[in-house]
């Protein structure tokens, strides 16, 4: 069901009733003319290839041209402000990612305001699994926190940057262990298997699509996963909640959002075809082949998600006493 002329007309209508405030908006259905996707992150990461994927089927589903922007930098805040400025037209669409949530604790004052935009729909979770070096002396999660309070300065981990999810769910778990450690940050994963595979951090947070060629070689061993259940990307892995740690849970995730006075009917009708698109069989393959796990969520679930995150990591930041650089 399309987004009809008239439907879009009695939205103005009631706007115009309401105040001045929103746009007007150009005759004819809904998309007319190409969509931007805004990702928060350069080519080539699970946001941009999860969103690329989404994408592909939008434009077949809508018949119309659904392009990705890609606006990396500044831990997301570009591609964030970038869209709640954007003219609320239903032609920009913004792909937010965790960091969305953990933002304001961060940097303090934005740029932008959380009511400047609005939720659609949530998309992708992206489980986080503990990872350490094959040869470390510690064989499960218990044994790894026994070793950590044996040592002086408890553990290290390594963190693809400060203030990302695997930094704060490390944050969270050496908390609710009740040991020292520290988290020694780097510019993405790569760097940080690096110093995982030299011995020099005893363990790292992280998305296992990235880190499967070193488990399949045997360098790295699978210690748990930070999921609220077991995961379909690699079952073998048991919960941290089954080890011991029910509050440290914690994934990567994505899903849209669009200026805040963007009309409801294309709203709706966009959570519609992201619903529709989730459940492609085809594109569930494509995501779990990435390491991503499909987790259609409606705009008001989604919405209630961001908040409950916002307040959970939030406490964790305050806690640490973490700052965004």
């Amino acid at each position: 069901m399309k987004v009809t002329r008239r439907t879009l007309l009695g939205t103005i209508a009631a706007g115009f009733a309401a105040g001045p405030h929103l746009p007007a908006f150009a005759e004819g259905d809904w998309p007319s003319r190409l969509v931007r996707l805004v990702s928060p992150y350069g080519a080539g990461g699970a946001n941009d290839i999860s969103l690329r994927i989404l994408a592909e089927q939008f434009g077949r589903n809508f018949n119309q041209q659904f392009i990705v922007e890609n606006k990396p930098g500044a831990g997301t805040r570009i591609a964030n402000e970038l869209v709640a400025r954007a003219a609320p037209d239903g032609y920009t669409f913004l792909y937010a990612a965790a960091p969305y949530a953990t933002a304001e604790a961060l940097y303090g004052r934005l740029k932008y305001e959380r009511k400047d935009l609005q939720p659609v729909a949530m998309t992708v979770m992206a489980p986080l699994f503990l990872i350490v070096n094959a040869k470390a002396s510690f064989k499960n999660l218990q044994e790894m926190i026994g070793y950590g309070k044996a040592q002086p300065d408890g553990l290290t981990f390594a963190s693809p940057g400060a203030g990302s999810q695997p930094h704060l769910a490390a944050e969270l778990l050496l908390r609710d262990a009740g040991i020292k450690g520290l988290n020694v940050q780097y510019r993405g994963d790569a760097m940080a298997y690096t110093e995982l595979l030299a011995g020099r951090v005893d363990a790292t947070l992280t998305a296992i699509s990235t880190a499967l060629p070193h488990i399949q070689s045997g360098d790295f061993r699978v210690l748990g996963v930070a999921s609220a259940d077991r995961s379909a990307i690699y079952p073998a892995a048991p919960t941290l909640r089954e080890q011991g740690f029910p509050n440290v849970v914690a994934s990567g995730w994505f899903g849209f959002m669009a200026p805040s006075a963007t009309p409801r009917p294309i709203v709706e009708r966009m959570q519609q075809e992201i619903t529709r698109a989730l459940a492609d069989p085809e594109v569930k393959q494509k995501l779990l082949a990435q390491g991503l796990e499909a987790h259609s969520r409606t705009a008001a679930e989604f919405g209630k998600f961001i908040d409950d995150e916002t307040r959970k990591w939030g406490e964790v930041i305050r806690a640490a006493g973490l700052k965004g650089e």
